[in-house]
C-alpha cells in the first residue's frame, strides 16, 4: 500500500471497475430490496442536500446488497419544466438572439432535447463521484417515451372517472414566466411593507353605529381594490351588525358592493372591516365561496391592469350582469405603478385615512424572482378527496411507516385538509396535456388525437387542436415508483420490486411528492409505493442558516471532495474573484477571514460526515470540523492497515488448520468487542440511526482496534520469546478483525474499504479473485456466543492501569519514554492475578521499569497516585522530578491563569459590555472563563501533590 492515503487515486478507478463489472444491477437472488432515487432536476448540479440524501440511500443499498438481498436502486432525472425551459430560453437568446416564440414550439422543444443530450448528464456524473451504486442500465428520464405513456394513461383514466377536470380557479401565478406554479416553487420572504387604510363610503345614506358615513379597510395591495366584491365584518361585531346586507360604494370604480358577515374579519385587527377580492387573494376566495360573491379579475397574465374587468361565478362562468368597468387611467399599468397611482388618487379624494409601516411576507417565484399573484385562470385539476382517503388509511393501518414516526402527524394534518391539485402549467417543455379541442371549444381527452376522434365519433372534417399546456412535474413524479418499473405493462421488474422498500426524503416535500405518490400509486396499482418513509433533516450551514446563493453560504460537495484553492477562482488578468459567492462560502465554512481554500477530503470522508450528522432532527448544521476529523479517520484506518500488512504479508496468519494457534487475552478481547460492535452497527442501521452506526464503528476502529489492540499486538509480534502459535494467533486476529471492519465500513465508506480489502482479504482467508469485490461479501453478523466477557473485563483493567500511569506522567511532567518503578496496592485477588498475567503488556505499553504488588499500603514510598476501581496505582516520585523547578513552573502557570480569569471576569462585570455585546460574544467569553478556571484548578491540584513530596 502507498505510504499515504490518496483518495483521488483510488475513487475513479474503483467506480469504473464496479460499473464495468455490473456490480450495481440486481443479482436476481434473495428477497427484493428496492429504493427509488428522488429524481433530481436534469438541469441541476449536486448540492449538499443531494449529496447527503444520496449517501444515505447508497449506504442502505450497499448494506442490503451485502445481506444477500436482490437490490435495485432505481436512478433517474426529472425534466424540470420551468428550470429547463428557462435555461434553454436564455441559451437561445444568448446564442441566436431569439425567443422561443421566434422559434415556434416544435423547434424550441428540439433545442431542449439537444441541450439535454449534450449537457443534461452533469448531475448523474456527480452522483458517480459520490459512489452511488445505482443501476445505470435502468436510468430513466421523466420525458422518456415509456414514462410519458404512463403519464398519459393516468391522466386519461382519472379524467374518465371525473377525478381530473378543467376549471377556472385561483392559482399561484408567475407574471414573468406566465404560468401557474406550485406552492413548493413559491419562496416567502419577510419584508417591511406598508398598510394603507382607506375609507369606503357607505351607500344609500346609511351610517355606522358611531355615526360615520364610511367604513375603513386596510390593505397592503391597493391595486386589488379595483376587483373588490365585498367588505366583510365579523358576525359577532356589534359595531357593524346593522350594516350586514347593506352596501358600500367602491372608491375610484363606483361599483356597489355588499357588506357581508364572515369569521375571516378579525374584530381586534384594525377597524374590523376587511376588503374582499376573491379573484386576487386565497383567503378572500374562501370568503367569496361562503358568501357566493362574484370573482372579479382586474389583471392580465403579466400583472397589468385590464381595460375592463372580467367577472365570473364560482364555477368559472361569465357574469354579464356584473359591472366590469374600470377607470381608464389605470388601463395597461403595471400592478406596482397602478398601486402608486391608486394611493395618490385615494389621498387626493380624501379617502386615505392613514399609512403605517408593517412587517409582512411576500411570495416570490423561486425561478423568476418576481412577486407571485393569486390569479383566476383556466387550469386542469385533480379532485383529491377520494384519492386521499385510502392514502390516509395506508399510514393509519401501518402499511406505510414514517421514520421518525412523528412525521406521520405532518402528513395527516395536510392530507385531511387537501385542496384540489392544479396540475397544468403554461409551458412548452413537459408532458403535454392529452386533451384536444374542436372549434367550438369542446374538449376531448384521449391518449392520442386518433383515439379522440375514434372515441367520440369525430370525422376528419372536425379540426382538433391539442391543449397548449403541460403537466406539473410533480404529477409525473407522483408515478415514479411504478412508472419507472414499466407500468402500465405488468413487467417482471414491477412484479419483483414493487412495492419498493423505503423512500428516503426530506420533510419539506412530504406534501408535494410523498403524499401524491401514495395517492396515485394506490389508485393505479392497488399497492403502496413504499413500505417505509425515512425522513431526514435539511442540510444547513454551520450556523444553522439555510444554504442559499443570496446568503453566500452554498458549499459544493465536489469541492469538499477534491479540494479547491481560492487561486483557482481568480481572474489572472484582473485579480478579481470570478466566483465571489463560492469564495464567500468557503470563508464562512472554514471560519477563516482569508482562507486559502478547502483541502481535499475524498468522498469517503464526506459521506462519513453526512452519516454522522444524520440524526432525527429537522436541521443538520454541516460541520467542517467533522469533515476534517473523518478525513483523519480515513488516514488512521489506512495507516493501521499498513501496519497489519507489514506484519502479516508473507507470514503465517494461521489459516492452516494443522498449525496450532494461541489466542492472547488481547486477541480474545478485540474479537469480543468486534462482535459487540457488529451488533451495535447492525441495530443502528435497522433503525435508520446512521449517526449511531457511524459513531459505533468510529469508536471501535479508532479507540479500540488502532489505539489499543495494535499496541497490544506489538509485545507478541516483536517478542523473540513468544511462541509461533501466539504470533500466528495475533496475526490471524489482526487480519480477520481488519477484514470485518472493512465489511462493516463498506456501505458508509465504499472506496477505502474496497481498496484495503483487496489486500487484506487473501490474508484473512476470504475468497479472492480478479473479479471479486467487497461489495459481494456478506455483512458481518454478531456472534453473541463468542463474546468473552472475562477477556473484556481483564483488558479494561489493563487499560485502566496503563492510563493511570500515563496520567501520572502528564500531571507530573515526566518524559513519556522514561522507565518508571510502579506499585499496585489495595486491590483484590483478581487484581493480583491480572497483574501476573499481564506483566509483559504493562511493562511494554506503560514503559515500566518494574511493577510490584504491595501488600502493605503503609509501606509505600511518597508517590503520585491514581485509582483503578478500588486499586491504587503508585509511582514513587523520588528522583523523577526537580521538585523546586516543577513548583516554580506550576506557580508561573497559575499566576498566568489568575490574570486570564481576572481579565474575563472584569469584562463580564462591565455592564456596558454585557448590554451591547451580541449574545454569541458573551457566551464565548463565559466559555473562556470556564476553561481558564478549570485549568487553574488542575494546576493547583498538581502543585499540592508536588508540595507533598
Amino acid at each position: 500500500m502507498d505510504k499515504t492515503y490518496q483518495p483521488d487515486q483510488i475513487e475513479a478507478r474503483w467506480y469504473e471497475r464496479w460499473e464495468s463489472d455490473n456490480r450495481f444491477a440486481p443479482s436476481g437472488e434473495g428477497e427484493p430490496f428496492a429504493i427509488m432515487i428522488p429524481p433530481p432536476n436534469v438541469t441541476g448540479s449536486l448540492h449538499m442536500g443531494h449529496a447527503f440524501q444520496d449517501t444515505i440511500m447508497d449506504t442502505l443499498t450497499r448494506w442490503q446488497r451485502m445481506q444477500g438481498r436482490n437490490t435495485l436502486w432505481q436512478v433517474g432525472t426529472d425534466h424540470a419544466g420551468i428550470a429547463t425551459q428557462m435555461l434553454v430560453e436564455r441559451k437561445v437568446a444568448a446564442e441566436e438572439g431569439k425567443s422561443r416564440y421566434d422559434l415556434g414550439r416544435d423547434a424550441f422543444i428540439d433545442k431542449v432535447w439537444e441541450w439535454k443530450h449534450e449537457s443534461g448528464g452533469h448531475i448523474t456524473r456527480q452522483l458517480r463521484r459520490m459512489g452511488a451504486s445505482v443501476d445505470w442500465s435502468r436510468e430513466r428520464f421523466t420525458m422518456d417515451d415509456g414514462f410519458y405513456k404512463a403519464v398519459q394513461e393516468v391522466f386519461v383514466r382519472l379524467h374518465e372517472e371525473k377525478l381530473i377536470y378543467r376549471g377556472k380557479r385561483l392559482v399561484n401565478w408567475d407574471p414573468t414566466l406566465n404560468t401557474a406554479i406550485s406552492d413548493l416553487e413559491v419562496e416567502n420572504r419577510d419584508q417591511q411593507g406598508q398598510f394603507w387604510h382607506f375609507r369606503y363610503p357607505l351607500a344609500d345614506g346609511v351610517t355606522t353605529a358611531a355615526g360615520l358615513d364610511h367604513l375603513v379597510v386596510a390593505t397592503t395591495r391597493p391595486e386589488t381594490l379595483l376587483g373588490d366584491s365585498a367588505v366583510a365584518v365579523n358576525p359577532n361585531d356589534e359595531r357593524y351588525a346593522s350594516l350586514v346586507g347593506k352596501f358600500v360604494e367602491l372608491p375610484l370604480v363606483g361599483r356597489r358592493i355588499p357588506i357581508v358577515a364572515d369569521e375571516h374579519a378579525d374584530m381586534e385587527k384594525g377597524s374590523g372591516c376587511v376588503k374582499i377580492t376573491p379573484a386576487h387573494d386565497f383567503n378572500d376566495y374562501e370568503v367569496g365561496k361562503r358568501a357566493s360573491l362574484p370573482l372579479i379579475n382586474v389583471f392580465t397574465k403579466t400583472a397589468h391592469i385590464l381595460d375592463a374587468a372580467e367577472a365570473f361565478d364560482l364555477q368559472g362562468r361569465p357574469l354579464p350582469e356584473v359591472d366590469t368597468a374600470l377607470p381608464a387611467a389605470y388601463a395597461g399599468m403595471d400592478r406596482f405603478t397602478a398601486r402608486k397611482a391608486i394611493v395618490a388618487d385615494m389621498e387626493q379624494r380624501g379617502l386615505l385615512e392613514k399609512t403605517e409601516a408593517v412587517n409582512n411576507t411576500l411570495p416570490y417565484g423561486d425561478r423568476s424572482g418576481d412577486v407571485i399573484e393569486p390569479l383566476l385562470t383556466d387550469q386542469w385539476f385533480v379532485a383529491v378527496e377520494s384519492l386521499a382517503k385510502p392514502a390516509i388509511e395506508a399510514v393509519e393501518n401501518g402499511d406505510i411507516e414514517f421514520v421518525p414516526k412523528n412525521y406521520e402527524n405532518m402528513y395527516f394534518s395536510w392530507m385531511r385538509d387537501l385542496q384540489d391539485w392544479c396540475i397544468s402549467r403554461q409551458l412548452w417543455w413537459g408532458h403535454r396535456i392529452p386533451a384536444w379541442y374542436d372549434e367550438q371549444g369542446n374538449v376531448y381527452v384521449a391518449r392520442s388525437e386518433d383515439e379522440a376522434r375514434h372515441k367520440h365519433g369525430l370525422g376528419a372534417d372536425v379540426v382538433l387542436t391539442q391543449d397548449e399546456d403541460v403537466l406539473d412535474t410533480w404529477f409525473s413524479s407522483g408515478l415514479w415508483t411504478f412508472g419507472t418499473l414499466g407500468w402500465p405493462e405488468q413487467t417482471d421488474a414491477l412484479k419483483t420490486f414493487h412495492p419498493t422498500s423505503v423512500l428516503v426524503t426530506g420533510f419539506d416535500i412530504i406534501f408535494f411528492w410523498v403524499a401524491r405518490m401514495i395517492m396515485l400509486t394506490l389508485k393505479f396499482t392497488g399497492e403502496v409505493p413504499f413500505k417505509q418513509v425515512y425522513v431526514h433533516g435539511l442540510v444547513r450551514d454551520g450556523q444553522g442558516q439555510k444554504m442559499s446563493k443570496s446568503k453566500g453560504n452554498v458549499l459544493d460537495p465536489i469541492d469538499l471532495i477534491d479540494g479547491i484553492e481560492l487561486d483557482t477562482l481568480l481572474d489572472k488578468r484582473t485579480g478579481n474573484m470570478m466566483q465571489p459567492q463560492k469564495a464567500k462560502a468557503i470563508a464562512k465554512a472554514t471560519k477563516a477571514e482569508f482562507p486559502e481554500g478547502i483541502e481535499a477530503h475524498g468522498t469517503d470522508a464526506l459521506r462519513y460526515t453526512f452519516l454522522s450528522q444524520a440524526t432525527t432532527g429537522r436541521d443538520i448544521k454541516f460541520d467542517m470540523g467533522r469533515l476534517d476529523g473523518y478525513r483523519n479517520f480515513c488516514n488512521k484506518l489506512w495507516n493501521a492497515s499498513r501496519y497489519v500488512l507489514m506484519n502479516a504479508e508473507g507470514e503465517d496468519c494461521g489459516l492452516e488448520a494443522s498449525q496450532p494457534v494461541e489466542l492472547s487475552l488481547a486477541d480474545r478481547w478485540i474479537a469480543s468487542r468486534l462482535s459487540q460492535t457488529c451488533a451495535q452497527v447492525t441495530k443502528a442501521m435497522q433503525e435508520y440511526r446512521f449517526d449511531h452506526a457511524s459513531q459505533a464503528l468510529y469508536d471501535f476502529v479508532w479507540n479500540e482496534y488502532c489505539d489499543w489492540y495494535l499496541e497490544l499486538s506489538k509485545p507478541v509480534l516483536w517478542d523473540d520469546n513468544a511462541s509461533d502459535g501466539a504470533k500466528r494467533g495475533t496475526r490471524r486476529t489482526l487480519v480477520q478483525v481488519l477484514e470485518t471492519i472493512l465489511r462493516l465500513a463498506h456501505p458508509m465508506m465504499p472506496y477505502i474499504s474496497e481498496e484495503i480489502w483487496q489486500r487484506v482479504a487473501p490474508l484473512a482467508g476470504t475468497f479472492h479473485g480478479d473479479a471479486d469485490s467487497i461489495m459481494a461479501q456478506a455483512w458481518p453478523c454478531a456472534d453473541a456466543a463468542s463474546i468473552d466477557e472475562t477477556a473484556i473485563r481483564d483488558i479494561e483493567w489493563l487499560k485502566g492501569v496503563i492510563v493511570a500511569v500515563r496520567n501520572i506522567r502528564a500531571e507530573m511532567n515526566i518524559a513519556p519514554g522514561k522507565p518508571l518503578e510502579t506499585f499496585l496496592t489495595k486491590g483484590n485477588d483478581a487484581d493480583r492475578e491480572r497483574l501476573e498475567a499481564n506483566r509483559l503488556f504493562l511493562s511494554k505499553l506503560a514503559k515500566l521499569e518494574s511493577i510490584t504488588w504491595l501488600d502493605d499500603p503503609s509501606a509505600a514510598p511518597l508517590s503520585a497516585t491514581q485509582l483503578v476501581g478500588d486499586m491504587e496505582v503508585l509511582v514513587p516520585m523520588a528522583g523523577l522530578i526537580d521538585k523546586d523547578a516543577e513548583l516554580a513552573r506550576l506557580t508561573k502557570e497559575i499566576d498566568k491563569h489568575d490574570k486570564l480569569v481576572m481579565g474575563v471576569e472584569k469584562k463580564l462585570g462591565n455592564e456596558g459590555f454585557v448590554a451591547k455585546a451580541p449574545a454569541a460574544v458573551i457566551d464565548k467569553e463565559r466559555g473562556k472563563l470556564a476553561e481558564y478556571q478549570a485549568t487553574r484548578k488542575v494546576l493547583l491540584e498538581q502543585r499540592e501533590k508536588i508540595e507533598a513530596l
